[in-house]
């Protein structure tokens, strides 16, 4: 997609050529600022009932008198705010998706500051509108036309406007290939095409890739990630990428993705229902990817780290069963009681490695727990650290990307629920704060470095009719990954 932007004041919205003129309209009514014109257009329409000062309203004219542009969009939208921008551009592309336009052209019809977070709300936007999976679907609807899309900007705000565009447009593409790798099927994303899209993504973008097997994974000492691989025929695929932007010496991000690109709950099998969308564990990793897509594109002057476990979780006469003790590679012994609670395995693994890179700071990212989607819903994914700036960090992040997430407890009674009589620790706690006590077990792996957990089992996809990857959380970790930039 072609992005750009157009300096131009509200009052000549009439004299700009394009497919279609979307018009962003905040409040009440009309700013002053408006041309007659336009005004004059909407306050009939209003009076006719066929449009409101409401957020997600939406009035389209074709070929509106007295315009260049082919076709004229108005959106309400709730408050002067990025997030309300954003809802507003979403339902106006949402209209003209099913049209011809080619280029579309998005205006704010008051003097409202742009920013550099409207031009990437813009890109998202687009992005959102645009994508259509089809790899597994030929009969799938042809993508909409819309290809190029410019932001109106006053002089003043066009170098933030474009810088805005340029990281949206960075993030959408990260988005995007998280997407495209989580929809895909079981049988078609396993381990090894994870390993594959890695090893793509470092030809095309210069990072350094390293995909390690079995051998090398039971050279290491991994052995809660191969408890939990050896019950699947599918070979497991330890992942290191690293995108190098400064130094050596700077210690660098590192990002941890969970990879379980199947997971049945193994010999703890879970129901049928739904369980098709368990092609979606790998969220994690799917994100970490997408987030080292775009940090290769922006080029920040910083080094990250991507590490992603990977293997399905299934039942076999092989498969780890409830009651087994592992030992994992910080050499801590851990009890099995549920093996559909596999995903802190691997992880924890994954976290030990981490330690070789001495890391400035380490975010795991997991559709970790439905005791999360219970706490949070779909909206907010939820964080866990014990360091209460890291937190800030990731926060802001979140509130940055218009990707969300929310701090939970990490208090030290939760460590209680994970006591075992055979083993240093169990692999689950009590149903009650099921989320908690998985952030908690993790943290017995991270003392050697600042840490937060990130659980999107309830925003790393949709269900229902809009059932697919969201991509989530790319915007949060780009934006998080780029404030460490020293």
């Amino acid at each position: 997609m072609d992005f750009r932007h157009l300096v131009a004041a509200p009052a000549t919205l009439s004299t700009i050529a394009a497919d279609a003129l979307l018009l962003v309209v905040h409040g009440n009514a009309l700013d002053a600022c408006v041309e007659p014109a336009l005004a004059a257009l909407i306050d009939e329409a209003v009076q006719a009932g066929d449009f409101q000062f409401k957020a997600g309203r939406t009035l389209y004219v074709h070929r509106p008198v007295g315009f260049k542009a082919a076709r004229l969009m108005v959106v309400g939208a709730a408050a002067a705010s990025v997030k309300s921008f954003k809802a507003a551009v979403a339902a106006g592309l949402g209209q003209l998706k099913g049209t011809g336009a080619k280029h579309i052209v998005v205006a704010v019809a008051d003097s409202l500051p742009l920013t550099a977070l409207h031009g990437e709300a813009l890109a998202a936007c687009a992005n959102e509108a645009t994508y259509v999976y089809r790899h597994t679907k030929p009969s799938a609807p042809k993508a909409p036309a819309m290809a190029r899309f410019t932001l109106v900007c006053a002089k003043a705000q066009a170098r933030d406007v474009a810088a805005g565009l340029q990281r949206g447009s960075a993030i959408a593409a990260g988005v995007t290939l998280a997407r495209e790798c989580a929809n895909r099927p079981g049988n078609v994303c396993t381990p090894t095409f994870l390993g594959e899209q890695a090893r793509r993504l470092g030809k095309e973008h210069g990072l350094k890739v390293e995909v390690l097997d079995r051998k090398a994974v039971e050279k290491l000492g991994m052995g809660a990630f191969l408890a939990v691989a050896q019950g699947s025929s599918e070979p497991l695929r330890f992942i290191v990428a690293r995108y190098e932007g400064a130094a050596k010496s700077q210690a660098p991000v590192v990002l941890v993705g969970k990879g379980i690109t199947f997971d049945t709950g193994g010999i703890s099998i879970k129901p049928s229902a739904e369980m098709d969308e368990m092609k979606y564990d790998m969220g994690g990793a799917a994100s970490v990817l997408g987030t080292l897509r775009a940090v290769a594109e922006i080029k920040p002057k910083l080094n990250v780290i991507g590490i992603i476990p990977s293997c399905d979780n299934m039942p076999s006469g092989h498969a780890v069963k409830p009651g087994d003790v592992v030992t994992s590679l910080s050499g801590q012994t851990i009890e099995i009681l549920n093996t559909d609670a596999e995903g802190r395995l691997i992880l924890c693994d994954a976290l030990t490695y981490a330690e070789r890179f001495k890391p400035a700071v380490v975010v795991d990212i997991a559709t970790l727990t439905g005791a999360c989607v219970i706490a949070l819903g779909h909206h907010r994914s939820g964080l866990f650290t014990a360091d209460d700036a890291l937190a800030t960090e990731l926060l802001n992040a979140g509130d940055a990307a218009i990707d969300p997430c929310w701090r939970m407890p990490l208090d030290d009674e939760y460590d209680e629920g994970l006591k075992s009589n055979f083993a240093d620790m169990g692999n689950v706690g009590p149903r009650a704060g099921g989320a908690i006590t998985a952030a908690m077990f993790l943290k017995r792996f991270t003392a050697k470095y600042r840490w937060a957990h990130l659980d999107i089992a309830g925003t790393a996809w949709k269900s229902g009719a809009a059932k697919g990857g969201t991509g989530r959380p790319v915007g949060l970790l780009t934006h998080f990954v780029l404030s460490q930039v020293k």
